[in-house]
């Protein structure tokens, strides 16, 4: 049974692991922005408009972290009401952190290292991500509880890259420094691709159960 919850807690620990670079930086930049930081031409497109950048950070932190538990499949099981009461929150700080990233690509200066691409890159992630989860919601709607949680996975692998970035960037940059230009455009898109990769790995080895019909008992939908 111990050996059974260690297992069931590894995909959550380590995505949480993944998410730890990126929450982390999202913290020290919140503390910038509030703490009413020198004006840098890094910084000066957040501390102009801090509020999208704010509910980004928020958001993103909350959905990495919170979102990360709802892959303990023993934890859904023992505890569906949790299951649920989480889901409700990730929904709003996941479609918070995809329109605010939307929002920040489409408005905010681009930065002198980012190449024009990433831009329509990202407002397509962005709006990808939010699509995930609108259609996982829609699923759930439906008791489709086997879409539900493909879509609700599929979001979650996109919120996610900014961590797998770190991965993505880390040999290139011990070995040749901050990347930038194109370079830096297939790092990022890298991350993105990887993570849906392994989503749609880990859904094709996942038998697929029929969608329950509206009114099935709470104790049929926790499975």
């Amino acid at each position: 049974m111990n050996s059974t919850r260690t297992r069931d807690w590894l995909v959550p620990a380590g995505l949480i692991l993944l998410s730890a670079v990126p929450v982390i930086a999202g913290a020290a930049r919140l503390t910038e922005i509030t703490g009413g930081a020198t004006v840098t031409p890094e910084n000066a497109r957040f501390l102009a408009s801090p509020v999208p950048v704010l509910v980004h950070i928020v958001g993103a932190t909350l959905y990495c972290l919170l979102g990360a538990l709802q892959f303990a499949r023993g934890l859904r099981r023992r505890r569906p009401g949790w299951h649920r009461l989480a889901g409700r929150l990730l929904i709003p700080c996941g479609l918070a952190a995809a329109l605010s990233g939307v929002w920040m690509a489409a408005c905010y200066p681009r930065p002198p290292f980012d190449h024009v691409l990433l831009t329509p890159i990202r407002l397509v992630v962005g709006v990808a991500m939010a699509g995930c989860i609108v259609l996982g919601v829609a699923a759930v709607r439906r008791r489709d509880l086997a879409r539900h949680r493909a879509w609700m996975a599929r979001g979650y692998a996109l919120g996610l890259g900014a961590g797998t970035q770190v991965l993505t960037h880390l040999p290139w940059m011990l070995l040749a420094g901050q990347p930038s230009g194109l370079g830096r455009v297939a790092l990022m898109v890298a991350a993105w691709v990887i993570n849906l990769a392994v989503v749609e790995s880990a859904l094709r080895r996942r038998p697929r159960r029929p969608a329950q019909p509206v009114g099935a008992p709470a104790a049929v939908l926790a499975r």
